[in-house]
């Protein structure tokens, strides 16, 4: 199980690999997931992807289409997105890596059992930035695996191994959505033992990975949004099986807040986190109004295209040009092109809203596909469009890396596994079992 979480892991908080540079743990996830696709072809037990495949490929296509032609008609080098559908695919073969290894540990695989990995990997990261915050061997540990010129240490920012920043906050994001939907999942039986672990789950990385990043806050919100709108808890007449969820969340609380009030006086460090990952509230209370720095600073990143050319296909240019081009002769801009890391904007600037509206697709398409093939999980699909579409208020990152592994499962092997409530040994009617 602690091996399955590594590699997990390594698949969904990605690390440079010192001995191939210019590679990552996602790319050598997504060459063992080819691997195993070749092994189980050359075994006969595997057709094809599909047309679900088909029609996402088709639309990561044109991203990567349109990125190419605003490269070359702006007369750019910046292809980032001109690769966009490689860069898909291989998520989806770190992925698909993820999925298969999950079959061959558990006989099978489901939309419970990937989201508990993807659960058990954040709660696994948000503490070891505990750790390497407070305990010098394990920061020594970190730093052998990430190198010791590390952007969060001058940012003074807590991370743990790979997950750092905005982009450990969308993915944290991401998993307390998961949290929260699993929670309004659980039958009767299984609510008594499993309740108090994912809530315990979901306070956790609510507080830590807001310590990590504040983009975390999306999916806290969103995820105590929909345990509201599920349990009634606005009317204060709640349904009778959502009487446990409140019992539990009510006494986890009490007891979270004095061990909370507790680590913020006698830890400074503790003391200097919380007091970040909370800024707005804190500054609510001492001065009476809503301030966060990293709000102040975002709004000075919302500048818009001046002419029409930019609007529509963009300026080609994604990575500042200050930087890349020797021969770029624009507006001179420190940090993000234009001086925005607003992901619509960087968008817009890059492709123009023709390719904002394609990469949009990528997404629609992909939520439809698993809405559709998991309709008792349409919510969840449904949320993480959501957080992502509000992520990109603030930074370009994305959330694929969570849709990918459900993309891969096939639902009546999910839905089994679902009804007995434990992994089963069903075999994999879609032929992708390893």
């Amino acid at each position: 199980m602690a091996a399955m979480v590594v590699l997990t892991s390594l698949y969904f908080f990605p690390l440079g690999v010192k001995w191939l540079p210019g590679t990552n743990t996602k790319m050598l996830m997504a060459a063992l997931g080819l691997g195993i696709y070749l092994y189980n072809i050359s075994r006969g037990r595997l057709g094809e992807f599909g047309k679900d495949a088909v029609r996402l490929s088709l639309v990561a296509a044109l991203v990567s289409l349109i990125g190419f032609a605003s490269a070359v008609y702006n007369n750019t080098r910046d292809y980032a997105y001109a690769t966009y559908i490689v860069s898909m695919w291989v998520w989806i073969g770190g992925a698909y890596a993820v999925v298969s290894c999950i079959r061959k540990v558990h006989g099978s695989a489901s939309i419970r059992i990937v989201g508990n990995y993807l659960v058990a990997v954040c709660v696994a990261q948000c503490a070891l930035a505990l750790l390497i915050d407070s305990v010098p061997a394990v920061r020594q540990f970190a730093h052998s695996i990430l190198g010791n010129n590390l952007f969060v240490e001058r940012v003074n920012r807590l991370y743990g191994i790979g997950a750092a920043l905005d982009v450990a906050g969308s993915r944290f994001s991401a998993v307390l959505i998961i949290i929260a939907v699993f929670i309004t999942r659980l039958r009767e039986d299984e609510s008594r033992r499993l309740l108090p672990v994912y809530l315990l789950c979901f306070l956790w990385i609510g507080v830590v990975g807001n310590m990590i990043a504040r983009t975390t806050t999306i999916g806290l919100v969103i995820g105590i949004a929909y345990f509201a709108y599920k349990s009634r808890f606005y009317t204060f007449r709640i349904p009778k099986e959502y009487n446990r969820l409140a019992a539990w969340l009510g006494g986890l609380l009490v007891l979270a807040v004095p061990l909370v009030i507790y680590f913020y006086n006698a830890d400074a460090n503790f003391r200097h986190d919380f007091r970040f990952a909370f800024e707005g509230f804190f500054s609510l209370v001492e001065e009476g109004s809503w301030d966060v720095a990293s709000n102040n600073k975002l709004r000075g990143m919302y500048v818009f295209p001046e002419t029409l050319k930019t609007w529509i296909i963009g300026d080609g240019y994604f990575a500042n040009p200050v930087y890349t081009d020797p021969y770029f002769t624009g507006r001179v801009v420190s940090g993000f092109y234009m001086g925005t890391d607003v992901g619509y904007l960087r968008f817009i600037f890059y492709f123009g809203l023709i390719g904002l509206a394609a990469i949009t697709g990528v997404f629609l398409t992909i939520t439809g596909i698993c809405r559709r093939r998991f309709p008792h999980y349409g919510d969840l699909f449904l949320l993480l469009l959501v957080a992502n579409l509000v992520i990109w208020f603030k930074v370009s990152t994305d959330i694929f890396p969570a849709f990918a592994p459900f993309f891969l499962l096939d639902a009546a092997e999910s839905d089994a596994c679902d009804q007995r409530g434990q992994a089963g040994t069903t075999q994999d009617k879609a032929g992708l079992d390893y």
